[in-house]
């Protein structure tokens, strides 16, 4: 396999990508070429919320194709066209065949959410210290366990197992499950019945999947088949503003004395979601890490 490099000025990113594709990339990635610097720019957006730009002012495309002469001939074709002004080959090369699978596995290894509960990949084995563990591997949905806002979200969920098996036989909703890891977590501690929601078909897909791996009952859809239930736990990690536009879908979910329990929100948003959610319920910051909050609130029994 062989990797053609190219350094691009951000205007012709899509257009250069678009081309490498069409002359029969096996892939096409674009990285920021001044990453690590101190030109190095963020891109980013929430939803609703598109990014101020598509592309870094520098960014390096690297496109793999089977056999050096298709990527010869790429970079020759693209040399003469007009779009292709500003940009500069910065490589052609071979790239040695490895063992992608093994190099994968190896980027991710069990998560310690608390002392005693943790969360394994299906190939490395459940450290004795665990009492608890949720087999998750890496996969097209959210939440493995690494980002702060899922392991705040569980070291809640542990925090209520611990003061006297306070979730067992609770319900909970985990609104926006992803990859499902919260409702498997919720299960795990004896919380039952747990629904999972998301609008999106692949994290369903996947939030089954971990359940029936996980050996916990669940059920999983899309946000309809819940109604109008009441739970006496509603997780929902996503991000700020959309959590802003679900305040009184979630608030009107949580069962009196129930609680509601938030994530996804940086620490400058906390004032932002207190003032949505306050002509239901009175949201209070739980958790910190890394710039992110857990904010909680419960409804009046």
């Amino acid at each position: 396999m062989y990797a053609l490099t190219l350094l691009c000025p951000q205007e012709r990113v899509e257009t250069i990508s678009e081309a490498l594709d069409a002359l029969g990339a096996l892939s096409v990635s674009v990285e920021d070429a001044d990453a690590q610097t101190e030109a190095e720019q963020a891109l980013f957006g929430e939803p609703g919320m598109e990014p101020e730009r598509q592309a870094w002012l520098r960014s390096t495309v690297s496109a793999l194709f089977s056999q050096r002469q298709q990527a010869h001939e790429a970079q020759q074709l693209l040399a003469l066209q007009d779009f292709y002004a500003g940009c500069q080959l910065q490589g052609l090369e071979e790239v040695p065949d490895l063992d992608w699978v093994s190099l994968t596995q190896a980027q991710f290894s069990a998560v310690d959410i608390t002392p005693d509960f943790w969360i394994v990949p299906s190939w490395h084995e459940v450290p004795s210290q665990a009492r608890t563990s949720i087999a998750l591997d890496p996969g097209m949905a959210f939440g493995t366990g690494t980002h702060p806002t899922t392991r705040m979200c569980l070291r809640w969920l542990a925090a209520q197992h611990e003061t006297g098996q306070a979730l067992t036989q609770r319900s909970v909703l985990d609104y926006g499950c992803g990859s499902g890891i919260l409702a498997i977590a919720a299960a795990k501690f004896g919380a039952n019945p747990v629904d999972a929601v998301d609008i999106d078909e692949a994290a369903i897909a996947a939030t089954a999947s971990n359940a029936e791996k996980n050996q916990v009952a669940l059920r999983c859809g899309l946000p309809d088949i819940i109604s109008s239930q009441r739970y006496h736990v509603v997780l929902a990690n996503i991000l700020a503003n959309p959590l802003q536009v679900l305040a009184p879908l979630l608030c009107g979910h949580v069962a009196p004395g129930g609680h509601l329990v938030l994530a996804g929100i940086l620490e400058r948003q906390a004032e932002l979601l207190q003032q949505a959610y306050a002509p239901w319920l009175a949201l209070q910051v739980a958790d910190t890490q890394d710039g992110w909050i857990l904010m909680t609130a419960q409804r009046p029994a």
